[in-house]
């Protein structure tokens, strides 16, 4: 829960590198609770005979959440050593599959062009 809160703290930060556990409990959590409202919702638009004003708190989570997802994404992929244009291949059928393999790889080692090593500052910390 914490990494989902550090992702909002860094809202529109889309400099420096992101961890793994960083990002994909960011995703987890987005996830659950993208599911958990767009159900709430649905229940509401069954319930009011089709109004889609159920679903409003559903659209502004996910208008909130927008921003934070492409900022640790592209966090995500400094960490890794590659650009954060590359986020645009989650729109290429076939090569959205060479974008989730780099979100899963580990960090480069060391500074790369990016900052440095997440993992090394926070060993620092601790």
């Amino acid at each position: 829960m914490n990494y989902f809160i550090e992702a909002f703290r860094k809202y529109a930060t889309f400099t420096g590198r992101a961890r793994r556990s960083e990002y994909w409990y960011f995703v987890l959590f987005n996830l659950m609770i993208s599911i958990g409202l767009f159900f709430v919702g649905a229940v509401f638009v069954a319930a009011s005979s089709g109004s889609r004003a159920g679903m409003s708190l559903f659209d502004a989570y996910a208008l909130g959440s927008f921003v934070p997802s492409l900022a640790v994404g592209v966090r995500r992929l400094h960490d890794v050593g590659k650009s954060g244009w590359f986020t645009l291949l989650a729109f290429v059928p076939v090569a959205n599959i060479v974008l989730l393999v780099w979100l899963a790889q580990d960090g480069q080692l060391g500074t790369n062009e990016y900052g440095p090593n997440p993992k090394v500052i926070l060993a620092a910390t601790v």
